[in-house]
């Protein structure tokens, strides 16, 4: 991705890729969206793809795959075990990670499944720069609970701090004082933080948070799963690292860590995950989870076609070309709001694009889930689907109390080559629209919520008649147009 400036003045990102094979979109009316949504209960996951225009639910397995890893898999070799799929992703991981020893699972919460079930105990404190919901899940499901020590101005929606997803080390040693090293089973940093808008950690800060982990005799676990663009900005943004190249960076900070895992659904424009390690100890402990939970150690659960497109991914996760494009996209997205005077998290993180919710409806209370509300106004007047990051992805403690989330966020996520620069020039649009009627925006209440992870299944309800409201003033303002 480069930033070309055209001779009308404006500057654009440019796409260093051309697209030889599409998919068609439907762009349905604003009614039948109404009718879908309806019956999806109000919550977007409900949506069948048939009536969504946009799908910027998640990056999570939606990535473009290159023509390399498309031919990659018709050579794949499908053996139970000894695969040389296996072997060709194995020396990926061993190029790119600096990682020896792999185990291959089916998707990133496997492998926190696989990390919680082998190293976290009942009482265990689980310190990291940021939760991401499905680790929350299985910590807790192993009775521990985890320490949020970000550093201050994080959760800020809008701030000049480069590095919103940099772990506190002053908190990080008073939590560690507090709860005792026999008691942290690990520290845990998250490239980057997927809940406060997708923002980075430095380069520093790791090497920091390393220090402390190595003078208390503590491991460090990373979540690598947006490790390429986490590495994209340090080099745009820490001055120190902009000589080097992607892969020298990527090399550095896995090699920080003790214990990396990653969901290949991000890293690596494909499916599947992996734990990666240099330490043989780390490794025999969770060995023998592979095959009761997930599968064989060469195929962990996974198609070995898949394999092979990760084992080309990963090679691609150091080409700055492909890594930038999505960061690039975000930004234009982001800055593009913030001219329309929408309420976005600034600076522009990765993943997607963060709409403050909390900012855009202000009258809508937080536990009437305004980013949830936000997600079906937005879905209504476009067609296009995000994900709510708020209150509605939390979850009640034991005694029923609701934990209000730190920050309301819609995320519009912007999987890597998928969108032209056309779309998320709509999404402005219809985002300033909506911001221009913010008004006519409700809230809404849980008709059926699951235990855990309710954002996947619940049920919900708006708390008025207000999306026939949003429908009436659409139908007002743009005629017949979809």
């Amino acid at each position: 991705m480069q930033q070309v400036k055209f001779f009308s003045g404006e500057q654009i990102p440019l796409e260093l890729h051309k697209v030889r094979i599409v998919q068609k979109l439907n762009l349905v009316p604003i009614e039948r969206r109404y009718d879908a949504i309806n019956d999806g209960f109000f919550n977007d996951y409900m949506l069948s793809t048939n009536d969504i225009y946009l799908d910027m639910l998640t990056d999570s397995g939606c990535n473009a795959m290159s023509d390399n890893q498309l031919s990659a898999m018709m050579r794949a070799d499908d053996a139970y075990a000894g695969s040389q799929s296996f072997e060709r992703f194995h020396h990926g991981v061993i190029d790119v990670l600096g990682k020896k020893l792999l185990l291959p699972c089916h998707q990133g919460r496997a492998a926190e499944h696989i990390i919680a079930k082998s190293f976290v105990k009942p009482g265990n404190v689980v310190p990291c720069n940021y939760h991401f919901t499905t680790f929350l899940a299985h910590v807790q499901e192993q009775g521990a609970t985890v320490r949020e020590l970000l550093c201050d101005g994080a959760t800020d929606i809008s701030s000049d701090n480069p590095f919103k997803g940099n772990m506190d080390i002053d908190k990080l040693k008073a939590c560690i004082e507090e709860v005792g090293t026999d008691n942290i089973p690990f520290i845990r940093m998250e490239a980057s933080t997927n809940l406060i808008g997708g923002q980075p950690f430095s380069m520093r800060n790791l090497m920091d948070v390393r220090k402390v982990a190595d003078h208390y005799g503590i491991l460090l676990v990373m979540d690598a799963s947006l490790l390429g663009e986490n590495a994209y900005l340090i080099k745009m943004r820490e001055k120190e690292w902009k000589q080097n190249s992607l892969a020298e960076i990527l090399k550095m900070m896995t090699g920080l860590a003790d214990l990396v895992y990653f969901s290949a659904r991000k890293l690596t424009s494909s499916r599947g995950g992996g734990i990666c390690t240099n330490r043989q100890d780390l490794y025999d402990v969770m060995a023998p989870l592979i095959p009761e939970y997930e599968g064989f150690l060469t195929y962990g659960g996974m198609s070995v076609r898949e394999i092979e497109a990760m084992a080309v991914g990963i090679y691609e996760t150091t080409d700055e070309t492909v890594i930038s494009q999505s960061v690039e996209f975000i930004k234009y997205l982001v800055d593009s709001s913030v001219k329309c005077g929408i309420p976005m998290v600034t600076p522009p993180g990765v993943l997607g694009a963060h709409v403050d919710a909390a900012g855009f409806c202000p009258h809508i209370p937080q536990n009437e889930y305004p980013a949830g509300a936000l997600a079906v106004a937005l879905y209504l007047c476009s067609g296009v689907r995000g994900m709510e990051r708020g209150t509605l992805s939390s979850f009640r403690d034991e005694n029923g109390v609701e934990k209000m989330a730190d920050m309301e966020l819609l995320r519009l996520a912007v999987p890597r080559r998928v969108f032209t620069l056309s779309q998320i020039k709509y999404v402005v649009d219809r985002l300033h629209w909506l911001y221009e009627n913010r008004e006519l925006i409700g809230g809404l209440r849980f008709t059926y919520e699951p235990k855990v992870l309710r954002f996947f299944l619940g049920k919900l309800e708006p708390t008025s008649d207000w999306p026939r409201k949003i429908v009436a003033k659409f139908r007002k303002d743009f005629g017949d147009s979809l």
